[in-house]
């Protein structure tokens, strides 16, 4: 719809309204600004890839729709990205209250059918995989919960969220309320129109201004990054006059790093060419495994003085070499890139919802056929990139593509599809099982989007005491993901035998 704009003498605006403020309101921009990061995930959806969050969760026994929608009123509402559209304009995009906001469109139930011989996992993977690829409605807010109420002696409930809502670091936070006994939704202070408009610029404008500040040093410095301290001193340069000469070297030090990371980013080499990179068509596939023990996972890591990530990201490198195999490819001497979500806020801000993280690039030994080999490799590579500052840069990358036009942000963000194979992100959850509206949560899997030409979104979470293994994958490039699926577990299993196998004592 295009306003048009009378001529004629211009009138003063209304009492207690600035001319910024009327303007605004003439050309209907009225609402709280998106962010800059969050505008660009809007703006990266295309044909191939939409930005949304696939969540599936299973549970026993049953619930019905009604207990879903009641739930989803008294809690997920609190939260009021979710009574908002996402509206662009010329100078972004803008959240704006729903005018026409009806529950029964976002809660909905679907009647799972299956093929002659098919099983329930399967037909509930094959609907998941057409969800993903289903565009939400963008008159409306972007998200929905699709509730099939009879599977497998329970309900199974898919969820589908625009990633310009939130990344799955605060929808882990959203989760949390929604459960029973969860936490309550924020109340949030009414602001004013003032007030909005300079919350606009938010964390992203203070990042590009001061890209290091203290937020980020907590969060680099709670993911394990060594640069923490001098990133608080880069974030408080007035406070320089006082520093000693080792801490003046160190903030050299770490403006050579920046460099560093920044040169790394822009020179990442191709990955080296499989079946599994190329042009997708838009055609998703979902598969999942059923949890593994995390004691297990736990003890593998001991006895190699390995990280529980070392360990998984060692099996889905093994399963993605075997699943390679299975087609007649030979792995040895591969390699293949992931982009890696790494979370830059403090947890307890995560209810503020918004895209708060930056992406490393793992690549992943998929060429190392020995295990112990191939989880010392993962290791590695995970402790050369502590303390990088790619995840900043990365966030920075983002915050300028929200401020480009549609196709200049697609040409800048080419660079990640080009040199990347596969998103993968790994979330701890909860280490016991929780209820929901009086039924157990017995599995949750969720896949975050990708990109560009990306074709394949490998899932990691812990959740009950088990650990959860799931692939999305455009079926041009992996028509059958379960083959991924179905490699991961003799992976574990010939890592947990060698590691038994191994001298006891330590190394």
């Amino acid at each position: 719809m295009v306003t048009r704009i009378r001529k004629g003498t211009p009138k003063s605006p209304p009492e207690g309204r600035s001319t910024l403020q009327s303007v605004a309101g003439v050309l209907g921009l009225e609402g709280e600004r998106m962010s800059k990061v969050d505008t660009a995930w809007l703006r990266m959806d295309s044909d191939t890839n939409l930005m949304m969050i696939v969540g599936v969760w299973i549970l026993r026994p049953g619930i019905t729709r009604e207990a879903l929608a009641q739930r989803v009123q008294d809690k997920l509402l609190g939260y009021r990205r979710f009574r908002q559209t996402a509206q662009q304009d010329a100078a972004g995009a803008h959240w704006r209250d729903d005018p026409d906001f009806s529950l029964d469109r976002h809660v909905v139930t679907h009647t799972l059918t299956r093929r002659r011989g098919q099983e329930a996992q399967a037909a509930l993977q094959a609907r998941a995989g057409a969800l993903a690829m289903v565009p939400l409605d963008p008159a409306h807010p972007l998200w929905q919960f699709e509730l099939i109420e009879d599977y497998e002696g329970g309900s199974a409930l898919i969820a589908r969220i625009h990633h310009c809502i939130a990344d799955g670091i605060a929808l882990i936070s959203v989760m949390m309320s929604l459960v029973d006994g969860g936490t309550e939704p924020p109340k949030r202070k009414p602001r004013s129109h003032k007030q909005g408009l300079e919350a606009a610029e938010d964390w992203v404008a203070d990042t590009l201004i001061r890209p290091f500040g203290d937020i980020a040093a907590r969060a680099l410095d709670a993911a394990g990054g060594g640069a923490a301290k001098s990133l608080s001193m880069l974030a408080a340069p007035q406070q320089g006059l006082g520093e000693t000469l080792d801490q003046a070297m160190e903030v050299a030090r770490l403006g050579g790093q920046l460099a560093s990371d920044l040169a790394a980013l822009a020179l990442m080499p191709d990955d080296s060419p499989t079946r599994l990179k190329g042009a997708p068509k838009g055609e998703k596939r979902v598969a999942w495994c059923q949890p593994i023990p995390l004691t297990e996972v736990k003890a593998i890591g001991k006895a190699l003085n390995c990280s529980v990530n070392d360990v998984l990201l060692s099996c889905v490198a093994g399963a993605i070499a075997g699943y390679l195999r299975h087609h007649g490819d030979d792995p040895a001497g591969k390699e293949i890139r992931a982009m890696v979500p790494i979370n830059l806020r403090p947890m307890e801000d995560a209810w503020k919802l918004g895209n708060r993280f930056g992406l490393i690039p793992l690549v992943l030994p998929v060429g190392i056929a020995n295990p112990i080999e191939r989880v010392y490799a993962v290791r590695a590579r995970m402790n050369a990139l502590k303390g990088s500052l790619q995840p900043l840069l990365t966030f920075g990358l983002l915050s300028v593509a929200g401020l480009l036009i549609k196709p200049a942000q697609d040409a800048m963000l080419s660079l990640f599809g080009r040199k990347t194979t596969a998103v993968m992100t790994n979330v701890p959850g909860p280490g016991e099982k929780l209820k929901f509206c009086g039924a157990t949560l017995e599995q949750t899997m969720f896949w975050v989007p990708q990109t560009g030409t990306v074709g394949l979104g490998v899932s990691i979470l812990s959740y009950g005491g088990g650990v959860q293994f799931g692939v999305i994958a455009d079926s041009a490039l992996c028509p059958d993901p379960q083959r991924i699926i179905d490699a991961f577990e003799p992976e574990f299993a010939q890592l947990l035998a060698v590691t038994l196998m191994l001298p006891w004592g330590e190394v």
